[in-house]
């Protein structure tokens, strides 16, 4: 029986040269074994020969088989290396064997595979760097680690990488690995108490740990799942761990009693009222939050690059983003709904949320083609009232709706529509300037000045919050009705054929 030495117990390269050349002698699996670092072969084995016959047939695999083998090598099953070779042997008359699932080795190599990545992940995780001062290396960073499997050599360079401008070390019971700062050593495995214990940042990290706890979301098995105990003596925060998970309960309680409310009624009202105050801007609303003007837009595009900084009402604080129209400049219709949604606000589009898929499947009904409309909104930021991570849409006050009349009233005598067409009340409240209902106005032209007509018709998220299919159905012909009367007041609407 053949005897193949290898460096350490995680040697790939070794492994691989010694596997190749075992297969070009037609070595048998049951006829090599492997020993790595200090492990004494067996009393009847005999080196492999330094070189195979000449004419050997030259050993070939999958694409996919060497990373595996990498991994395979990298487990702590005393046979690793002998049950790698065997997968070699096979898949030089079995090509396919890899795509065999329900055979036992393959079974066998993915579970060894996902045993080495989660605890290579686990090292990524769990390591936890102490600062030291060296008298040759100065300032250095230690760890200690205890791997179930043999994966320094495998993730040292996430940490080559992930900490480059460090000078670390991380110890491990059998392997450690050192970085100076340009390349990688690896050395002789340590003992713990070579590590250092704490360092004059610990009390700042167990500050940090206690402050982002969060009690309610605490799911014990689940954490003990993801984070052994195992690892626990390696990491500072887990002497929290006991009392955080103790005090659980009560710090829920104390959540639930001490919860965020919602300003009052009568605070709105004040808001509202301060809002309504402000004076009408004559050139652009306050774009810095200190009152800057700027000049007036010429262009569509400079006025959506102008209202991205808008800061003219308190709408913007907590909205990702302006929401600004949306259309070919010289569009002959403009759509103007009441304002951006939840997916609107993160895209920075309007009518792409449900609201706009019942838009736009009335325009397709109609024959419209939106992309020759402008569509946009009354006010240009997202309000909306936080329930747990939701974000459920409020209705803009008359304040906020005057304030952001400003930007509506530009983007129509920019675009210069022959119709505009008011999606729901607080749209057309904002086209006309007063308080208006859908029942009086609704499905026919209003003049607005010589070249513009209004016509007033229902928010498309009106249909989507009727209770019943009968209703949606009536009120869905009813507003592709309207948008019928759109195309026949401005035919160049209509969608190419």
């Amino acid at each position: 029986m053949y005897n193949a030495p290898l460096a350490y117990p995680a040697d790939f390269d070794g492994w691989r040269k010694a596997a190749r050349l075992a297969l070009e002698l037609g070595v048998e699996p049951e006829g090599i074994g492997f020993t790595a670092g200090e492990e004494a072969p067996g009393l009847f084995a005999e080196p492999l020969p330094d070189a195979a016959p000449p004419g050997a047939r030259q050993p070939t695999v999958p694409k996919a088989f060497p990373d595996l083998a990498r991994r395979i090598v990298c487990h702590a099953d005393a046979d690793r290396f002998v049950f790698a070779y065997r997968l070699l042997f096979r898949l030089q008359t079995e090509k396919t064997l890899l795509e065999i699932a329900s055979d036992p080795d393959v079974i066998r190599a993915g579970e060894m595979e996902k045993a080495v990545r989660r605890d290579s992940h686990k090292m990524k995780a769990f390591v936890r760097f102490r600062e030291v001062e060296d008298a040759e290396i100065g300032r250095h960073f230690v760890a200690w680690f205890e791997p179930f499997h043999h994966v320094v050599e495998l993730t040292a360079p996430f940490f080559a990488r992930r900490f480059a401008g460090m000078v670390w070390t991380i110890l491990t019971p059998e392997r450690s690995v050192h970085w100076n700062g340009e390349e990688l050593a690896f050395l002789p495995g340590a003992t713990r108490d070579m590590a250092p214990v704490g360092d004059d940042m610990e009390a700042l990290w167990l500050t940090y740990y206690a402050s982002i706890f969060n009690p309610a979301r605490l799911k014990v098995k689940a954490m003990q799942a993801e984070m052994p105990k195992k690892y626990w003596a390696n990491m500072p925060e887990t002497a929290l761990i006991k009392p955080l998970v103790a005090g659980a309960e009560a710090a829920t309680r104390r959540m639930l009693e001490t919860g965020p409310t919602l300003p009052s009624l009568r605070h709105d009202k004040q808001e509202e009222r301060r809002v309504m105050n402000l004076p009408r801007m004559e050139k652009t609303p306050d774009l810095a939050g200190a009152g800057a003007a700027e000049e007036r837009p010429s262009s569509i595009a400079e006025a959506r690059e102008q209202a991205a900084h808008c800061r003219a009402c308190p709408l913007w604080e907590p909205a990702t983003q302006t929401v600004f129209g949306k259309g070919p400049d010289d569009a002959p219709v403009i759509f103007v709904g009441e304002q951006p949604g939840d997916q609107e606000d993160i895209a920075g589009e309007p009518f792409i949320g449900p609201a706009g898929k019942v838009f736009d499947q009335a325009l397709a009904a109609a024959g419209v083609d939106r992309a020759q409309a402008y569509v946009t909104n009354a006010v240009k930021h997202f309000k909306f009232e936080p329930r747990g991570k939701r974000r459920i849409h409020a209705k803009p006050n008359m304040g906020e709706i005057k304030v952001c009349r400003w930007w509506l009233d530009l983007e129509r005598d920019l675009v210069r529509p022959k119709l505009i067409v008011a999606l729901g009340a607080t749209a057309a409240q904002a086209v006309l300037g007063k308080t208006v209902t859908i029942r009086d106005t609704r499905s026919r032209l209003i003049d607005l000045d010589e070249r513009t007509k209004l016509l007033v018709t229902v928010h498309p998220s009106y249909i989507l919050r009727l209770p019943d299919a009968v209703s949606k159905e009536r009120e869905t012909r009813a507003f592709e009705a309207d948008m019928a009367l759109v195309l026949e007041t401005v035919p160049e609407l209509a969608a190419a054929a």
